[in-house]
C-alpha cells in the first residue's frame, strides 16, 4: 500500500528577475498547507534561477534560490523526478527573454512534466512555443500585449486555465486558487478545503471566474446582455462590430442596449466601444514596440491620424507621448549598463 510518502512530488519555481511575490508566495504557501492539512510531506519544492544567484522580486526583496537553471536541468539525468515546473514572472517580462529557459521549458514538456505559469510567466511559456492552440491565461493588464503577439494561443481573461498539463495564472492571489486545484486533483477537494480554513480564505475559486473589467469598471453590472455585450467589444477590436449588430447577437433592441449602457456605464455604447480601444492602444503602446500605425490598425482605427486625435481626447496626450517614457527607462536603464 502506498503511503504519501511514496507519491511525494517535487515541483520546481523559476524565480524570473521582478517577479510578483504576492502571486510567487500565495502559490508556495498552498503546498506548505497542503503539507499541514495532509499530515505528511506530500509536496516539496526547490526554487531555480538562470544563474543560481539571488534574484530580486518588483517590490525589491530579494530570494536565495536552491539551484541554478543548469543544475535543474541535470535532475533528471541525477534520478530526480521532478513532476512540476512553474515560471514565476512579473514585471517588464519581456526584457527577460531567455533561449535556455525557453530549451527548459520544452525538455519538460517533451518528458510529460506538468507546467505551470504565474502572474505574467505565460508569455515565456509562448516565447518557448508551448501554448499554440493551448487554453490560457495572463495577467489583465499584460493580456492586450500578450494576444497581439501570441495570436496563436487561446487567451482568456479567467483567473486561471488548465489544458493537457500546462496549468496558467493571473497571478496576484489566482495563484493560490490554482494551486489549490492542482491539490485537489491529486488529493481530493477535502484538502484543498482544509487549506482554505488554514489560510483563512472564504472559498476556493473556479477557473471560469473572469478577472478585471474593462478601464477599471467599478460598478458591477449584472444586466447579461450587457455583459456579454462588453465581452463581444473586447474581442472585436480589430475589426468592430456594428452596433446593430451587436445588439442582434446579445439578444436585445439597439434602443434597449443604448439604455443599458447609458444606465450602468454612464456613456453610451458606442463611446464605451472607443474607450476600450483605446486602453487596448495603450496597453500595446506601453507593453510592446509595434509602430504606431500598427497599434492603431490593431485597435480598429483606419488612419494612425484619426488614431492619435482620438487617443490624445481620451488620454490627453499623444501615442508618441505614452511611449516616451519607457524609452526613457529604457536609455537611462543603458546608460547605467555602460557606465557600470
Amino acid at each position: 500500500m502506498k503511503t504519501a510518502s511514496d507519491t511525494k512530488k517535487l515541483i520546481l519555481f523559476y524565480l524570473v528577475p521582478e517577479f510578483t511575490l504576492l502571486a510567487f508566495t500565495s502559490a508556495l504557501e498552498a503546498l506548505r498547507l497542503a503539507n499541514q492539512v495532509i499530515g505528511d510531506e506530500v509536496y516539496e519544492w526547490r526554487i531555480v534561477t538562470r544563474d543560481g544567484k539571488i534574484v530580486r522580486a518588483s517590490c525589491g526583496l530579494s530570494i536565495t534560490p536552491d539551484l541554478s537553471l543548469t543544475e535543474a536541468r541535470k535532475l533528471r539525468t541525477g534520478g530526480v523526478k521532478l513532476d512540476m515546473a512553474i515560471v514565476c514572472a512579473g514585471r517588464n517580462v519581456q526584457d527577460h527573454l531567455d533561449r535556455t529557459l525557453d530549451a527548459w521549458l520544452r525538455e519538460c514538456r517533451s518528458q510529460r512534466i506538468a507546467i505551470g505559469a504565474i502572474c505574467t510567466g505565460p508569455y515565456l511559456l509562448a516565447n518557448a512555443g508551448l501554448l499554440v492552440d493551448k487554453r490560457c491565461t495572463i495577467h489583465w493588464e499584460n493580456y492586450p500585449s500578450f494576444a497581439e503577439v501570441f495570436s496563436d494561443a487561446q487567451a482568456s481573461p479567467q483567473i486561471y486555465e488548465v489544458d493537457d498539463g500546462i496549468y496558467t495564472c493571473a497571478g496576484g492571489t489566482s495563484s493560490l486558487d490554482m494551486m489549490l486545484h492542482i491539490i485537489s486533483e491529486h488529493h481530493g477537494p477535502e484538502a484543498a478545503r482544509k487549506i482554505c480554513q488554514q489560510a483563512i480564505v472564504g472559498t476556493v475559486r473556479h477557473k471560469s471566474e473572469r478577472q478585471r473589467l474593462p478601464f477599471s469598471l467599478s460598478q458591477d453590472i449584472k444586466h447579461r446582455a450587457l455583459q456579454a455585450a462588453i465581452e463581444l467589444m473586447s474581442e472585436n477590436m480589430t475589426q468592430t462590430l456594428p452596433l446593430t449588430l451587436l445588439a442582434k447577437k446579445v439578444g436585445i433592441s439597439r434602443r434597449q442596449m443604448e439604455r443599458q449602457f447609458q444606465s450602468n456605464t454612464g456613456c453610451s455604447p458606442s463611446r464605451f466601444y472607443v474607450k476600450l480601444r483605446v486602453e487596448r492602444a495603450k496597453a500595446l503602446l506601453e507593453q510592446t514596440a509595434m509602430p504606431v500605425v500598427e497599434v492603431a490598425i490593431a485597435c480598429g482605427f483606419t488612419s494612425s491620424s484619426h488614431f492619435s486625435k482620438v487617443y490624445r481626447t481620451n488620454e490627453g496626450e499623444t501615442p508618441i507621448q505614452t511611449r516616451k517614457p519607457k524609452r526613457s527607462k529604457d536609455l537611462m536603464a543603458s546608460s547605467a549598463a555602460m557606465s557600470a
